[in-house]
């Protein structure tokens, strides 16, 4: 009867150190999206992301190599918020390159993280580049609104990052 006893407290102390890890994993995913993302210096912070707005003009393949480099990628838009924020970081009258391209495939544009296209803020008429424009730039037409346009990727513009 000795030996049950011993293999009894061996078994709840085994259920117990289970238990523990388990409380100790969902205490560290509780605590992490409390934990402040501080964005680099020269970056916005909105919501939980980071927004870098360059001010050079690159190609839309240099644009995104550049926010690689920053450990970013060009951002995405998918959904009202985000069209409105993006709206906002360009400045009216603007033009930024955004993450999204059909240079894979003639007519499927994907974002650069490879979340295919639902919300879509075409400005009239656009896409309409067919081949030769495979990049999509937006641009600013007022403080309140702005749309997207097809152009050609070697064209230099201004470009944002989100991370």
């Amino acid at each position: 009867s000795y030996y049950f006893t011993e293999r009894n407290q061996l078994t709840s102390s085994n259920t117990l150190t289970e238990e523990r890890d388990q409380l100790q994993k969902e205490i560290e995913l509780l605590k992490n999206p409390l934990v402040e993302k501080v964005c680099p210096d020269g970056w916005k912070k909105i919501g939980s992301s980071c927004y870098y707005v360059s001010t050079e003009y690159k190609s839309w393949e240099g644009s995104r190599q550049d926010c690689r480099n920053r450990g970013a990628h060009l951002v995405v838009i998918n959904s009202q918020e985000k069209q409105t924020l993006v709206n906002r970081l360009c400045g009216v009258k603007n033009y930024v390159w955004i993450g999204l391209t059909d240079s894979v495939s003639e007519g499927t544009w994907k974002w650069v993280d490879g979340t295919p296209l639902t919300t879509k803020y075409w400005n009239s008429g656009e896409p309409n580049g067919g081949r030769a424009e495979n990049c999509v730039y937006f641009y600013s037409r007022s403080s309140d609104t702005g749309e997207w346009w097809d152009y050609y990727c070697y064209y230099k513009y201004r470009w944002i990052c989100e991370k």
